[in-house]
């Protein structure tokens, strides 16, 4: 019976041990293979991502490609009208162009004219005090403000009246002027009387405009003030000799444009005849 225990335990023992080798054998096997799947979920994943991604890009593309087929049909429609305009209506559309630059040279001859008539009437002062100069398809006279004003006041002084005097004169001899008169100061906050630098830019251009409509007779019709504080400066407001610069009236001359402006407003003749 010992003898029999013996033997017994020890094959017992095997066994186990072989089984135990047997199962780790399994369960490695089965942990490769999960982790092997989960790796190739998660590359599918990304793939799936990276589809999704290009499927967009595609989509916007495809939208421009659209644009850009749409663009071409319309510009080859309107080519298509032009094409199919008659010799008559060609012929409209030609004198209309040269209508159009025809009455653009005219304006920038008359500005020209206008600028070289205010330069000759204004020669009797300094460049320091006002300037005249062309800006814009504009005529513009800039009076400094120790040429107008006291300093800080809307008051205009004797000799900023008579500068006002000859300048209206040329704008009566040319009733086809608009006028507007632009009070600007410096960035220097203002105390006293007046509010703000708003407050005393708007003053002052009212002030000419009363000067040149009540004094000089010019048709107020003609005429706007309107003031733009310390916000369009010329020179910089961070010295003394800036800041005088910038302390300025401008008075901006254009010459109407009522003929221009229809001719623009009017429409080219299309294919039909119509405008």
């Amino acid at each position: 019976m010992k003898k029999s225990c013996r033997f017994f335990l020890p094959s017992l023992l095997c066994l186990l041990l072989l089984s135990s080798c047997v199962s780790r054998k399994k369960y490695d096997q089965s942990l490769s293979r999960e982790q092997d799947q989960m790796a190739k979920n998660t590359e599918l994943g990304n793939e799936i991502t990276s589809l999704k991604g290009q499927i967009e890009t595609l989509k916007a593309d495809n939208a421009k490609l659209v644009k850009q087929i749409d663009d071409a049909m319309q510009q080859a429609s309107k080519a298509s009208g032009v094409a199919n305009m008659t010799q008559k209506q060609l012929e409209e559309e030609q004198k209309r162009l040269w209508d159009l630059r025809r009455l653009l040279q005219q304006q920038r001859e008359a500005v020209e004219n206008l600028r070289q008539k205010m330069a000759n009437a204004l020669t009797g002062f300094n460049s320091n005090e006002l300037q005249v100069f062309t800006k814009n398809g504009k005529v513009y006279v800039s009076l400094q403000e120790s040429l107008l004003f006291p300093s800080g006041s809307a008051v205009v002084n004797q000799k900023g009246r008579e500068a006002l005097g000859t300048l209206a004169q040329v704008l009566n001899a040319n009733p086809d002027i608009n006028v507007v008169v632009e009070g600007h100061t410096d960035s220097i906050p203002i105390h006293g009387k007046y509010e703000d630098n708003w407050a005393l830019s708007v003053a002052r251009a009212t002030a000419i405009v009363r000067i040149l409509t009540d004094a000089y007779k010019v048709d107020p019709t003609r005429v706007t003030a309107s003031g733009r504080s310390k916000f369009e400066p010329v020179d910089t407001n961070t010295t003394s000799d800036g800041r005088q610069h910038n302390r300025r009236t401008e008075i901006i001359l254009a010459p109407k444009l009522d003929e221009l402006m229809q001719l623009l407003q009017q429409n080219p003749v299309d294919s039909t005849g119509t405008q």
